[in-house]
């Protein structure tokens, strides 16, 4: 750990829109900072000041200002900017450092041709599509539905949506019937936009019947609008608007609703790998506020730059990329499949659009990695100068990887955070160095600690991972929960007072941080708590293995339990004793012994969410006896039949141990 793969360089303070912050600070608040360290503990101590400096720093649109920061500290139920009225899509549209004629949205995919719409154009548009949600009786409050992939009219819909005031939902096309129906029949949308199909790669999938089912799943529905994205020649579903219509001419003028600081803006939602997915409410002003933050002065986003992050609508990292022009930045979106027609598909993207910072998932890098990509030598990848990976951690492997293949110039950081807070609160900053294998700090403003087995906060070990002061970005509540009790009972159940993430992290001294897996899925062994991150990056680093699972059933004795690890092998691999030999080897000699599976068994494929993460908690429950049914919603995953495998495993396992029942 901690090879220094990237140094700030001297002048990095007169370049990077943090060192303007940090100037600004001076002039106006009288408050210097010797380093960033020390920047941090004053944003996390006293937050009154810092959220404030945020607000006047990114001269935020109000209609009626704040009576104060915020009411008290206790969480949850802190309250944020009392009194004051805004609208994020205005403050969004008003696209700081870009004149009309400017691109801000450069859109890519497999279905259709490039298009790109100007300042003046998204203006336009969302004008247009506010006054026709007004025309359907859409107003503040209700919700709007979009199931459409990564293309310029969900993001039109979003900012219109927004713009009046009601509360905006997506799902990506790709997500099954009953996943969308879990979702949105919980908040009750008037008004549904949906696609018609898309191409992935070059195979058409016609989602005409999901449409179908999904409005008629939905009672709550007043009106529905079809996108002809996959075929434009279509006609819309029967009794519903086509988009062109919703977005017809009309002579209303663009008009923002002042709504409360904390108003609901949209709603995200938790994986639902088990039981109904959490409808997770987000407010205008704390979104505003934490993306203005995090992509100006952490991922250094600005009027120069075009901002790319792979993503579909069903993760919160497309709403996070959507803030961009907040911060000036142009948006570049892509809908497809991103190992279309190879790997190299996405960084000769980059390289076409111009794009100067690229975000994406750790599995997408290591997917590279492993195929041997070299994506400096096949695109012109001169104007990057970020490289963004969240959604798993990313190994030392990875960093290097990138820094040898893609570019030695740029900053490589690594994030994490969440659906729950819509941004990551851990990540990197223009300011300090890259180490391999580390993400770079705590972002500002967000007190992450890590916490022992009795509570106390550690430095240099392995510990919950916990906020311990509130931000503006923790939900409003979840939809329908009018007491707050499933909200409690998600964050601050184990710790009062205090946020409880469900991650497992290390922070050294230097402030730098290591996640380590989800602390419901570690692997505990003889007293030792092993996160998986790190047993995967060991695993899916031999050329024969492609991906893996790894769970630790207990032993209710309190001995060391029974360590599985499921590969699945390249095409055509059989797995054998030689191969098993050489996983424990190498898994001994990288991490330790506690580390050597007690079992190896080969699968076709690891369950995955449609966000591509593991599904180590539902595939340890089907190993101990849950069915299949009860222990994942398979709406939720990306390969539903995959559990197949592992519910016939433990039914063999069952039949071994009782013969007699066999």
């Amino acid at each position: 750990m901690g090879d220094v793969l990237w140094t700030p360089p001297a002048d990095v303070r007169e370049r990077s829109r943090i060192g303007d912050y940090l100037r600004w600070l001076a002039e106006h608040r009288g408050l210097e900072f010797a380093d960033y360290d020390a920047l941090w503990q004053w944003s996390v101590t006293d937050l009154p000041a810092f959220w404030r400096s945020v607000w006047d720093y990114f001269d935020v649109v109000a209609h009626t200002p704040p009576t104060a920061t915020l009411t008290d500290r206790t969480m949850p139920g802190t309250r944020w900017f009392p009194g004051a009225t805004l609208n994020y899509a205005e403050n969004v549209l008003r696209m700081p450092g870009r004149g009309d004629a400017d691109p801000v949205v450069i859109a890519h995919g497999q279905t259709r041709a490039p298009e790109t719409l100007t300042a003046a154009q998204l203006r336009e548009q969302v004008r247009r599509v506010a006054a026709g949600l007004r025309r359907l009786g859409v107003g503040k409050g209700d919700r709007v539905a979009a199931y459409a992939p990564n293309i310029p009219e969900t993001y039109v819909l979003l900012l219109a949506t927004a713009s009046l005031g009601a509360i905006f939902s997506s799902c990506a096309p790709e997500f099954g019937t009953r996943s969308v129906t879990d979702r949105w029949q919980q908040i009750e949308p008037t008004v549904l936009v949906a696609v018609d199909g898309y191409r992935y790669g070059d195979k058409p999938v016609d989602r005409r019947a999901e449409v179908a089912a999904i409005r008629a799943a939905l009672p709550s529905l007043r009106h529905t609008v079809g996108i002809a994205y996959l075929d434009p020649a279509g006609a819309p579903p029967e009794g519903a608007l086509s988009w062109g219509e919703l977005a017809a001419e009309t002579d209303e003028p663009l008009a923002f609703t002042p709504v409360p600081f904390d108003h609901p803006l949209y709603v995200l939602y938790s994986s639902g790998t088990t039981g109904l997915p959490k409808p997770i409410v987000h407010g205008h002003g704390g979104i505003l506020l934490e993306h203005l933050k995090m992509l100006a002065l952490h991922h250094d986003l600005g009027p120069a730059d075009r901002f790319f992050w792979f993503t579909t609508t069903g993760w919160m990292m497309w709403n996070f990329l959507v803030s961009g022009p907040a911060v000036g930045a142009a948006i570049v979106l892509f809908d497809g499949n991103p190992g279309h027609p190879d790997l190299g598909a996405l960084w000769r993207l980059a390289a076409e659009t111009g794009t100067t910072y690229f975000g994406t998932s750790a599995p997408f890098l290591l997917a590279c990695r492993k195929a041997g990509l070299v994506p400096k030598e096949s695109a012109d990848l001169s104007a990057l100068r970020g490289v963004g990976s969240t959604g798993a951690p990313l190994p030392v492997e990875g960093f290097t990887w990138v820094y040898e293949n893609v570019g030695d110039r740029l900053q490589l950081q690594s994030l994490s955070g969440g659906t729950d807070v819509c941004t990551g609160f851990v990540g990197g900053v223009p300011l300090l160095p890259v180490h391999a294998g580390e993400i770079t700090c705590r972002a500002l403003g967000a007190k992450v600690e890590a916490r022992s087995a009795d509570g106390t906060p550690v430095i240099g070990q392995l510990g919950e991972l916990v906020i311990t002061e509130p931000m503006p970005s923790m939900p409003v509540g979840f939809w329908n929960d009018t007491d707050g009790s499933r909200y409690r009972e998600a964050y601050f159940e184990v710790y009062p007072g205090v946020w409880r993430h469900g991650d497992w992290i290390t922070i050294n001294e230097r402030g730098g941080c290591v996640i380590t897996g989800r602390s419901d899925a570690t692997l505990n062994r003889g007293g030792v708590r092993l996160g998986t991150a790190e047993f995967y990056s060991v695993v899916e680093g031999l050329d024969e293995v492609v991906d893996s699972v790894v769970v630790h059933l207990e032993d209710d004795e309190g001995g060391a339990g029974e360590l599985l690890l499921f590969v699945v092998l390249a095409e055509g691999l059989e797995l054998d004793d030689e191969l098993r030999r050489r996983i424990c080897r190498e898994l001994r000699t990288a991490l330790s012994p506690r580390h050597v599976p007690d079992e190896i068994h080969q699968v076709r494929a690891v369950p995955r969410t449609l966000s591509a993460k593991k599904l180590e908690v539902p595939v340890k429950k089907i190993l101990t006896g849950t069915p299949v049914d009860n222990a994942a919603a398979k709406g939720a995953l990306a390969n539903p039949e995959s559990l197949t495998a592992f519910a016939a495993f433990a039914q063999r396992r069952a039949d071994a141990e009782n013969p007699t029942r066999a």
